[in-house]
């Protein structure tokens, strides 16, 4: 039998909707194993500031990568605040986070993670929290700027911030006003 992407289409078409979203999100969670594995891997051998380093080059590509195929996926074609989250709603990053929360208005988006499972994950492991910032600022940053170049990116809050109880981080997306986005 040959296993074509199309065998493999039906292959899941066939599974009842509950299986599939269940591997769907087991694949999810290995994504995240193995960015985690090779992290750790390179956080042993060498230290964290450089595993840090290469994380963040990565996860830079990797949003400019995301919001082009989800917005395409999607259909998205006017980004807007809500638009944005419904987007980042999609992302392996933010369908891994164990709870989180949007919000908008006219001008803005707001992203938070208020139960962060890697960072819970590194904490039982008796790791220090890891300094995320400048790793998801990246990320975040090129996803936001692949939708729209004017959408300016600001972190309220990440590790190593001092944070308050029930948040890890706080992401806040400004768009141009309605005449600036014409």
């Amino acid at each position: 039998m040959k296993l074509t992407r199309e065998e493999d289409r039906r292959m899941l078409e066939d599974l009842p909707k509950e299986r599939t979203l269940d591997l769907y999100f087991l694949q999810i969670r290995n994504i995240w194993r193995v960015d985690g594995l090779y992290f750790l891997g390179i956080e042993e051998e060498i230290n964290t500031e450089t595993a840090a380093k290469i994380d963040a080059k990565c996860w830079e590509m990797m949003g400019k990568i995301e919001a082009k195929r989800l917005r395409g996926i999607l259909e998205i074609e006017d980004v807007t605040p809500e638009s944005l989250i419904y987007l980042l709603r999609n992302t392996s990053w933010a369908l891994d986070i164990l709870e989180k929360e949007g919000e908008t208005t006219e001008q803005k988006a707001i992203f938070r993670v208020v139960e962060c499972g890697t960072q819970l994950t590194r904490l039982k492991k008796g790791l220090e929290v890891f300094p995320c910032k400048a790793v998801r600022f990246g990320y975040l940053k090129s996803f936001a700027e692949e939708l729209d170049p004017r959408i300016e990116t600001i972190c309220r809050v990440c590790p190593p911030d001092r944070r308050p109880r029930g948040l890890w981080c706080e992401w806040e997306f400004r768009f141009p006003n309605e005449k600036e986005r014409r």
